[in-house]
Formats: C-alpha cells, sequence, structure tokens
C-alpha cells in the first residue's frame, strides 16, 4: 500500500487519503511510516457527505440559506465596532475620541419594539400555531365560512395571550434585575468633589471611588483593546505634571474586575471599559432560546397528523366525485376536520410547565432552587450525558472548603496528627532568634551558617521547618481582614499594632481557597499572618513579636505559568530573598536536583490532596538592583510585553533551593457519592470536566465514587499526532468497562483525526474525566456530545468559566457558589447544593416528562375522537361539509367541558417520590423516550378512531326515531367519554382530579338548560331545540349511557389484563 515517494508525487494524495479512510482504525504501526507532513492532507473522521441539490434544499436547505441571508442582512445593519487600544485621560471622560459603549448591563431578550414580534415569531416558529393562523384567517373568506369567527379565533387568542403573558412576566423580571444592577451608586472623583453617579452613567475616563480625597493631577492611561482574555491586561500610566513624567506599567494586578469586592481599605479607580467591552460580558455569549426534545417531538407528531387531515379531505372529496367545486368543498372539509391538530396541545404544555416550574421551587426537599428557563422542565427527565466541573478555583463536587493536610520536607513528613511537632520546632526556632536578636546578632535564621563556608552542610530539621514555614507565610496573596477595626483611620495602624491584631476577629481574604488554607495553617502552628498593604507584611511569632518584610515584587500566579513568586527583603536583617511556590510541573525544572519531589508529589496526589511545591533563593543587593532596571523596562514594553516580562524572571527562577512540598485537601460537598451513585443507577453517563492536573482529577474522580470502585481507570496517554493518537485509540478499544482520563490537549488531537471514532468510544464509558480543560473546550465536548449521540446533555457548574458550558447544554444547571452568582443566572436552573440534582432529576424530571407526555397525547386524542365523529357524520350525509357542532360547542368541548380534567394529568404519579428517588433504575426507561413516540400515539389514534366511531355510530343507530336528537346525544356521550378516559389515564388520584372530573360534569349539565339551541344539526336544525322534557327521559339516559359504555368498557379491560400480563415497571414496586 506504500506509494513511491517521488515518481508519484502528484497521486499520492489522493490515493493517501483514500487508503486512510479504508483502513480500519484496528491496525498495526506499518500504516503510519509514511511523513507526518503528509497528515494535513488526510481526511478528518468521515462524515456522511450532505445531500446536495432537490433533497438538500428540501431536508433543511431552505432554512439554512434564509438564515444566513437574514444573517448578512442582520450584519449590514449592525456593523460591528472594530475593538481598539485606546488613551484614556483621567477624570476627563469628555477627552475621549471615540464613543464608548453604555456602562448599562442588559440580559433582556426583546426590547419595546421587539417584543411582540420576538414573541409571535417564537409561537408560529412551531407548525401548530403557524397552521391554526392560517386557519383563522381562512375564516374572513366567506365562502369558507363555517360556524362563528371566534370557533377559530377565541382559541388562538387565548394561546397567544397566555404566551405573551409568560414571556413578558419573565422579560419583566430581567429588566428589574438589570435596572437593580444599573442604579447602583457609586461616588466619582471631580473637580467639585465627590458626586454620587448610577452605575449605568459611568463613563470610560471617571474616576471611581472604591470608598475617599481630591484630586488634581494631569495623566492618561494607554489600554489595549477590549478582548476576551480575562487572565491578562496590558497598558501603561504616564503623569505629565510631574517634573519627570512618570511611565508605569500596568497588568491584570492593577485592574478591578466589573463587580468584585474591596477586600479591605479604599481604591480610586479610573474607568478603562464599559457596558459591553467588560470582560465579564464578553465572555458570556448570547443565551440562547433552548427548545425541549418533547415540544421537537410533539411538533413532528402534529405534522403527522396534518398529513393525515388532508388525506382525510381528500378521501371525502374523492368519494364525493369531486362534483360542484369541489376545491372549495376540500378546503371546507380541511377545517372541519381542523380540530385533528390540537390548538390547545401548547397552552396546555405551556400551563403544564408553569405548574412544573412552581412545583419544583416550592420543594421544600431542594430549597432554594430557582427555575430561571420555564419551557425546559421535561428535559431534566431525558438526561442521558451529565457534565460536570470541579475546576481549579472551585468545585462543584467539592465544598470549597481547603484543609491543610500534609507537610514534606524531602527526609520527614508530617501529617495532621503530627503537626503539634511543627509547632514546637517553630516556637523554640523563634524563641533562638530573639535571644539572639537581642544580643546583637543579625541573623534572623537559628544555625544559619554565612554564605560562604565549604559545600551546603545539611540543615538540621528545626531550620528547615522554620523556613519552610517562614516561606509559606510570605508567599502569597491573602489580606487579613479585621472586622471591629473600621472605624480605625489608616495613620493609627502602625501605632495599634500590637493591641488590635486580636485573633477573634482576624479574616483571611484571598483570590483561591487553598492560599487561605495555607495561612490559617501557618497561624495554627505559630506563625500569623496579622497586616498586610501594598509595601509589606508583618507576621506575628509563637512569642508575640512583630516581623516586618517589605514586599519588593510579585509575580501573580497564571494559568500558563503555574506559580506565584514574591520578593521580600527583612526589616531587621535587610536581606533579600525570592520565594516561590507553584505546581510540580512547573517547579521542578527550577528547584535544584533532588530525588524525592517527583515521587512524593505523585504519593499525595494519589490521596486526592492539592500539591504545591515551595521554594526559595537567597539575593544579594546587587543581583537584586540588577533584576529590578530590567524588569521595569520588559514591562513598560508594548509589543510582547508578556514574553519579555517572563524571559526577565525566568532569569531569577534558576538553582532554587527546595523548601518543601505542601497537600492541601478540598472537602467534598454533602452527599456527593451517593448522588454521584444514584445517577450512575439511573443510566446517566457522567463526564466530568475540570482544569485540575490529571493526578488530582483521577483521585477525584476515585474519591467522590464518580468511577466505582471495580472499575479499571484507563488514562489515555499524551498524543500529539495523528499516529500516536491512532495507536492509544486502539489501546483503549481493547479495554472494556472501564472510565477514560484524558487530557484536553490529547482531546484535541483526537478530535482533529478521529472525531466520530473518538466519541464512539468515549460514549461507551460509564465515566469520563477530562482534565486541563478550557472554558471553551467545555462548550465545545458539549457540542459534540449533542451532534454525535442526539441525547440530552445537561451541564452543572459553579463558576463564570462554566457559563458558556451551561449555556450550550440542553439544560444547564448553576450551583450557587463561592464563586459568586454568574453561572446560577445564566442556568437554566439554579440549585444550592450538589446533592438536590439528586431529586430534581429523579423526581421532578421524571414526573415532567411522563405528564407532558400523557397530557400531549391525551389532547391529540381529545382533537382526533371529535375529528372522527365529524368523518362519520359527514360520511352519513352523502358527505355534505356541514359542522356537526356548532361553534360555542366545539370552544366549550376544548376549553370548559374538559379542561380541567384533562390538566389534571400534570397532578399524576406513577410512582411516589421516595420510590423514584430508592430505585433510580426507573430513570433508565425515561431516556428512551419510550412515554411519547410513534408506537404510543399510534396507539391512541386507533382508540380515538374507535371511540369516535363507535360514539358516532351508536347516536345514529339508537336514535333512527329521534334523529333530530342525535347531537345532543352524541356529545353527551363524548363527553362523559372523555372525563372517563381521563380516569383511566390516572395512575395516582389527586383530590383537585376529582375535583375537578365533577366540575366538568357540573358545567355540562349547567349549560345544557341554556345553550338548547345548539344541539340541532349542522344549520338546517330541522327547528329542533332541545327540549328538557326529552332530556330527563329514561330513554335518553340509558341510551346516553349505553354509548358511552360500549366506547369505554373494552378499553379498561384491555387495560386490566396490560396490567397483569406485561406490568410496567413501576407497578411491580408499588405492588
Amino acid at each position: 500500500q506504500q506509494v513511491g515517494k517521488s515518481s508519484v508525487e502528484i497521486y499520492q494524495v489522493e490515493d493517501e487519503s483514500s487508503h486512510l479512510d479504508e483502513m480500519p482504525l484496528m491496525m498495526s504501526e506499518e500504516g503510519f511510516e509514511n511523513d507526518e507532513s503528509d497528515y494535513h492532507t488526510l481526511p478528518r473522521a468521515r462524515i456522511s457527505q450532505r445531500k446536495r441539490g432537490l433533497e438538500w434544499f428540501i431536508c433543511g436547505g431552505w432554512k439554512f440559506l434564509c438564515t444566513s441571508c437574514s444573517d448578512w442582512l442582520i450584519n449590514i445593519c449592525r456593523r460591528k465596532k472594530e475593538l481598539k487600544a485606546r488613551t484614556v485621560w483621567l477624570g476627563c471622560p469628555e477627552k475621549c475620541e471615540e464613543k464608548y459603549p453604555k456602562n448599562a448591563i442588559k440580559n433582556q431578550k426583546y426590547n419595546i419594539f421587539t417584543f411582540i414580534p420576538g414573541v409571535l415569531y417564537e409561537q408560529f416558529k412551531f407548525f401548530l400555531n403557524l397552521y391554526f393562523l392560517v386557519v383563522s384567517c381562512s375564516q374572513f373568506v366567506p365562502a369558507l365560512k363555517i360556524g362563528y369567527l371566534y370557533t377559530y379565533w377565541a382559541p388562538l387568542g387565548f394561546v397567544l395571550t397566555v404566551t405573551v403573558a409568560r414571556e413578558a412576566v419573565d422579560e419583566y423580571r430581567r429588566y428589574k434585575r438589570d435596572k437593580e444592577m444599573n442604579s447602583q451608586l457609586y461616588s466619582k472623583l471631580t473637580v467639585r468633589g465627590k458626586v454620587q453617579v448610577k452605575s449605568s452613567d459611568i463613563q470610560v475616563g471617571d474616576l471611581i471611588i472604591v470608598e475617599k480625597d481630591l484630586f488634581s493631577i494631569n495623566a492618561y492611561v494607554y489600554a489595549q483593546k477590549p478582548q476576551l482574555d480575562i487572565h491578562s491586561f496590558e497598558g501603561t500610566f504616564t503623569r505629565e505634571d510631574s517634573d519627570p513624567a512618570v511611565h508605569e506599567s500596568l497588568s491584570i494586578e492593577n485592574t478591578l474586575w466589573a463587580s468584585t469586592v474591596v477586600a479591605s481599605g479604599t481604591v480610586i479607580g479610573v474607568v478603562i471599559y464599559t457596558g459591553k467591552e467588560t470582560r465579564s460580558v464578553m465572555n458570556t455569549s448570547n443565551p440562547k432560546n433552548k427548545v425541549g426534545l418533547l415540544d421537537l417531538e410533539l411538533n413532528q407528531l402534529t405534522k403527522a397528523l396534518f398529513l393525515a387531515l388532508v388525506a382525510l379531505s381528500v378521501v371525502m372529496v374523492t368519494l364525493q366525485g369531486f362534483v360542484g367545486p369541489w376545491y372549495r368543498n376540500l378546503f371546507r372539509f380541511l377545517l372541519l376536520f381542523s380540530y385533528i391538530i390540537p390548538i390547545s396541545l401548547r397552552v396546555n404544555l405551556d400551563m403544564g410547565k408553569a405548574a412544573y416550574g412552581w412545583m419544583i421551587m416550592k420543594d421544600d426537599n431542594i430549597p432554594g432552587t430557582v427555575v430561571r428557563t420555564s419551557t425546559i422542565p421535561e428535559e431534566l427527565g431525558r438526561l442521558v450525558y451529565l457534565l460536570t466541573d470541579k475546576t481549579g478555583i472551585s468545585g462543584t463536587l467539592t465544598q470549597n472548603e481547603m484543609i491543610f493536610k500534609r507537610l514534606h520536607l524531602g527526609t520527614v513528613s508530617y501529617g495532621t496528627d503530627t503537626m503539634d511537632e511543627i509547632q514546637s520546632h517553630i516556637i523554640n526556632s523563634y524563641s533562638q532568634v530573639h535571644s539572639q536578636n537581642s544580643g546583637n546578632s543579625t541573623s534572623s535564621t537559628p544555625s544559619r551558617k554565612p554564605q560562604s563556608s565549604a559545600p551546603k552542610v545539611r540543615k538540621s530539621v528545626s531550620s528547615r521547618i522554620h523556613e519552610a514555614v517562614k516561606a509559606i507565610a510570605l508567599c502569597h496573596n491573602v489580606t487579613p481582614v479585621y472586622e471591629s477595626r473600621a472605624g480605625v483611620s489608616g495613620e493609627t495602624e502602625y501605632a495599634e499594632v500590637d493591641q488590635d491584631f486580636s485573633d477573634e476577629n482576624r479574616a483571611y481574604q484571598a483570590s483561591s481557597p487553598d492560599e487561605v488554607a495555607l495561612v490559617q495553617w501557618t497561624e495554627s502552628v505559630g506563625l500569623t499572618l496579622v497586616n498586610r498593604d501594598l509595601t509589606s507584611m508583618q507576621l506575628k511569632t509563637p512569642g508575640g513579636h512583630i516581623l516586618t518584610y517589605y514586599i519588593l515584587q510579585i509575580f501573580p500566579f497564571t494559568s500558563e505559568s503555574k506559580r506565584m513568586g514574591i520578593i521580600v527583603r527583612d526589616e531587621s536583617s535587610g536581606e533579600i530573598t525570592f520565594y516561590m511556590k507553584g505546581a510540580d510541573v512547573a517547579m521542578s525544572t527550577i528547584v535544584q536536583y533532588n530525588d524525592w519531589l517527583e515521587e512524593e508529589c505523585g504519593n499525595m496526589a494519589r490521596e486526592g490532596l492539592r500539591t504545591l511545591v515551595v521554594a526559595k533563593k537567597s539575593l544579594t543587593e546587587e543581583q537584586y538592583q540588577d533584576f529590578e532596571s530590567r524588569y521595569n523596562q520588559a514591562k513598560l514594553s508594548i509589543h510582547d510585553r508578556n514574553l519579555k516580562v517572563a524571559a526577565v524572571v525566568e532569569s531569577l527562577e534558576r538553582e532554587m533551593e527546595l523548601l518543601c512540598l505542601t497537600g492541601v485537601e478540598d472537602q467534598l460537598q454533602a452527599d456527593v457519592r451517593p448522588t454521584l451513585e444514584m445517577l450512575r443507577n439511573a443510566g446517566i453517563k457522567i463526564w466530568m470536566l475540570t482544569g485540575d492536573k490529571l493526578e488530582t482529577a483521577t483521585c477525584i474522580a476515585k474519591s467522590s465514587h464518580l468511577v466505582s470502585r471495580t472499575q479499571d481507570i484507563h488514562i489515555f496517554r499524551p498524543v500529539t499526532t495523528r499516529g500516536e493518537a491512532h495507536l492509544e485509540l486502539n489501546a483503549f478499544r481493547r479495554k472494556h468497562d472501564c472510565a477514560l482520563v484524558i487530557s484536553g490537549d490529547s482531546l484535541e488531537v483526537c478530535l482533529k483525526y478521529y472525531e466520530h471514532e473518538f466519541v464512539e468510544l468515549a460514549c461507551q464509558c460509564p465515566a469520563v474525566v477530562c482534565c486541563r480543560c478550557s472554558p471553551t473546550q467545555k462548550a465545545h465536548i458539549v457540542k459534540l456530545l449533542q451532534h454525535h449521540t442526539g441525547k440530552r446533555t445537561c451541564a452543572i457548574g459553579d463558576g463564570g468559566n462554566d457559563v458558556s458550558m451551561i449555556q450550550a447544554a440542553d439544560c444547564g444547571i448553576g450551583i450557587e457558589g463561592k464563586e459568586g452568582k454568574q453561572a446560577s443566572l445564566a442556568a437554566d436552573f439554579s440549585i444550592t447544593q450538589f446533592k438536590h440534582i439528586g431529586r430534581l432529576l429523579m423526581v421532578h424530571g421524571r414526573n415532567s416528562y411522563k405528564r407532558s407526555a400523557a397530557l400531549g397525547q391525551f389532547v391529540m386524542h381529545r382533537g382526533l375522537i371529535i375529528s372522527t365523529m365529524q368523518a362519520v357524520f359527514s360520511s352519513v350525509f352523502y358527505f355534505a361539509s356541514v359542522p356537526l357542532y356548532q361553534g360555542f360547542l366545539m370552544v366549550g368541548y376544548a376549553t370548559i367541558y374538559t379542561m380541567f380534567p384533562v390538566f389534571s394529568l400534570v397532578l399524576d404519579q406513577d410512582v411516589k417520590p421516595e420510590m423514584a428517588l430508592l430505585y433510580p433504575e426507573l430513570y433508565k426507561d425515561l431516556t428512551k423516550g419510550r412515554s411519547l413516540s410513534f408506537k404510543t400515539f399510534l396507539i391512541w389514534v386507533l382508540i380515538s378512531i374507535y371511540q369516535g366511531g363507535i360514539l358516532m355510530y351508536g347516536a345514529l343507530l339508537l336514535f333512527e326515531s329521534e334523529f333530530v336528537h342525535v347531537v345532543a346525544i352524541s356529545f353527551t356521550a363524548l363527553i362523559l367519554t372523555e372525563l372517563l378516559m381521563v380516569a383511566l389515564t390516572i395512575r395516582t388520584w389527586h383530590w383537585l382530579m376529582v375535583v375537578a372530573e365533577f366540575l366538568s360534569l357540573g358545567c355540562y349539565v349547567a349549560s345544557l338548560a341554556f345553550l338548547n339551541e345548539y344541539f340541532g344539526i349542522g344549520r338546517v336544525s330541522f327547528g329542533a331545540f332541545l327540549d328538557v322534557a326529552f332530556i330527563t327521559t329514561v330513554t335518553f339516559l340509558w341510551k346516553v349511557s349505553a354509548i358511552t359504555v360500549v366506547s369505554c368498557l373494552p378499553l379498561y379491560i384491555l387495560k386490566y389484563l396490560k396490567r397483569k400480563f406485561s406490568p410496567p415497571s413501576y407497578s411491580k414496586l408499588t405492588s
């Protein structure tokens, strides 16, 4: 199969690609001896070719063309403004050359003009509603007019009113939420002093006090153009009115995000980005209108019904023999039978959805749950893939409470039970230091050899602990905050140092919880962080002395560098030390050679701990000055600033002294394990997408029982080329029933070449863990699963980085975490704890889906049965296109007479919630979609035809003599049949259902007395009106009863037999 390289160069590409296409995935290395460089010509995974031509156009090409045209028009109308870098003058918004967007938050879908058109479009997008609009409009044509206008317009109007009202309420809530955000007051500095401004009136260039003093300086900030990346910012600050002009560089450290909090003190900020250009807004995609699978399935069924309707009408006209204006008759038949397609379907379902939403919010077992998208509660009953995150900063599965578990110094390791030893070492070493210090010694470390002396002697354990703890206490960006000291002004802070640093009211603030865990730990062993400002930090020793360290430089943690550093100068000795801590991957190359780090990191990761490596380096004054000048120069450069700065810092990061390795544990949220176990038994495949390291992710997967104890875990080796991916996939294919762990980069490679195969394999796994995933990758995986499996996906997250994934999934669930509300506001449902998801899916999701399926099919049955009667009636009367029931009866039939009992199906439940939670396997049945399928639908159609036929023929047979009364009798029998059918469908009675049944019956009996003129036949009512005398006769009653019994009894018998011989899974549990 190998092709000669030189001679057939031209054919090679085609040949190569076909040869790879035919080649099965299962194969040995030989097929891959060709050049790497050919790979870009090779085909992607085999995806079936798009159908072109007419077939393509019919199958949805027209949709594609329409949307692309409309997008093009929209783009022309709303030309996106090019984003450019900007120069912002401090306190002078009027100096800005450009117009920047208003600083208003807008989460609304519509504005005052687009609301009505937008909502109408959303409604008429459904085939059902569009069809009804056409039918209703046809009633304005005299030749086609059948009965009264309101027969058709009243239901349509009702449907639209309900939906518009619901959308309006949602929209108003969004508007209020936005308004609340936009009208928050901020203090702005102006020449006249402090002014209060609303959030929406803030402009670029304003000086905002995030709390106190006056200003008058002439300065400006140059900032890069607005962009998506939340971890970087480049800018420069220039002050012109000082003698040598001041140039300072600005980075992400100098910025405050929109809607952040200041831990302590006050800040004055200049506004750089507003409104749409802030990072947080740029990172959220526009929310799409989610449509549930059930709605799509019902839409399909209505199309099928429409075809049936057309067929029926054509049959009727044919039987008529195409006499006279037959096409007019055809249209009249279409209108007569239009009840086959139930207009009330959407209203009933929409009201049902609202009811489910209300039930979810009112459930005391899952307090605090909010339904933000009321249109998709049934989706909760169809989920097959659950994508959850356990991100680097916060955990959906983890509580976000960190506990310091282990300190490893290479030779010694300290766990939770031996922390007191560390404490005694610290107390000893610091008491020595102070006795030495009083003895005029400058050394700050006990037993510290002068640097010049012979090769490094192994330091005593005590001094190594001392150094390690000091490093952990200094290398972080945690700020201690004191509650009670709010009144004390800045000047007296240092005077009151000793009295006020009491331990009771100190709290630590930091951007990541593991930093806090480390500082809390140093406090517990005796070295306490008591104060921190921009330039210094103060530590309190066990003996109560205060040590001051000046902060010379801070190198913040970024997701690329995976480490943070700090350079401090000890006030007492003047020594300069560079401390650094970071992930083992990043640090292993920086620290001096050692033989234990890698192994111990592996051990800790297997215990489920997050590891950080701590190292230090002492700098001389000259080394530091040299570094500082190069560093400042790099920071001022506009181009490639990050690269230059990184290069300068890296010159310091060499041969650092390894101090210790720390292990911090994430606490799992309450009841995560049983919940995951329950979801697994329910047949839901759980994918964990996380930014963590491979080991940590694997660990959490095990400790949270995401992967059951007996299962193997297949760790997908890192791959970078097509060949490697091929071999790895083959290795994975041979494994059975094992969980997959794969890193984001390998995933990209696999998806690039073998998308189809990879997804197919991964979907067979009970659990998949993707580590090192970016937010966009998370959303991409969600879309992949939707595209390849066609199954429903659900994403759960709690941080801003999960928003894109939540919005992409069919059903997004946000957890209100410590991360703030961003995820829970973007989600369709928000919960307060992970464990609530079990009940949300098993009970509410399952019920919503089963109820909606029953409700939808029942409403269809209601329309079919009356259409069958109309068909029988017409055929008996020589195919006349005359309506059987007059206007109000038709409207009343679908509303007042049967609405309540049918809608009460919303309260039906097949098993008790406790059962559903105890046997999650019940949920598995739902994902196959058996409650609503063409099969069940066909059964309902047959029932309807049978019942409609019986009712009409029965009425005609039994009333040979009083033919006049056929309408009254058949209609009464019809109502009774409907009410009995509801009773037949219900699985668990609820008192409201009984009320609804009797209420409807009562309404009907009452209306018989008033509406007698309607009970004639057609327009030619032979002068018949309903004589009350006839209704009260025994014959009327027994004939109606006979017809009803014949139409319902067989179904009751069939149902009984079916329960006896093939009971559904839930009935086995309840018996």
